[in-house]
């Protein structure tokens, strides 16, 4: 019984825990919405070296001197960073058990973001379908939207992905066995 739920009886009368966070596709429901527990303060070192990782070389997002020229007046946040906040933020509670990216869509960058802004993410459940070619999983798909600080909506989109149904046995029993025995 235990089992089923993440749980199991060592033997010795203590459970074990599995190391997990996240939803199965069961746990998601039409209609659903996840305020997002994480945000996230972007610093102009994390602005600069994702700039430069990434090899943009859009001076709006590393030159101050030239950004102060621009019709905003100050460095504006990579969108890709910004992107990749808001995406990360939406795992714990949309993909933390995916086995794949299905798809982005309708991609908006609807206001911008500045070094030192803190972003926060919310979604809402939008569908959801039992895959046809993988009994273990399900596709659900989301509206997310990205708000800083100030509740902003800075961007948003719809992403669909493929979650492990609860049963499936693909993301369990990974944690390794330490080689010094139970604690």
């Amino acid at each position: 019984m235990l089992e089923c739920s993440g749980e199991r009886e060592r033997g010795d009368g203590v459970t074990v825990h599995e190391a997990r966070i996240g939803r199965y596709y069961e746990d998601f429901t039409v209609g659903d919405i996840y305020q997002h527990p994480l945000g996230r303060t972007i610093s102009e070192a994390d602005n600069t070296w994702f700039t430069l990782l990434t090899m943009n070389t859009n001076q709006n997002h590393f030159n101050a001197h030239f950004a102060a020229k621009a019709p905003v007046g100050k460095i504006i946040v990579n969108s890709g960073l910004s992107v990749a906040i808001v995406l990360g933020i939406s795992v714990m509670d949309v993909s933390q058990n995916a086995m794949m990216n299905l798809g982005w869509e309708e991609i908006k960058l609807t206001h911008p973001v500045f070094v030192g802004d803190t972003l926060y993410a919310e979604s809402v459940v939008l569908e959801k379908r039992e895959s046809r070619s993988r009994p273990y999983a399900g596709i659900v798909t989301c509206h997310t939207r990205g708000l800083n600080q100030d509740g902003d909506e800075v961007m948003s989109w719809r992403r669909s992905v493929m979650v492990y149904k609860r049963d499936a046995p693909h993301d369990k029993n990974y944690f390794p066995q330490a080689k010094t025995g139970p604690l």
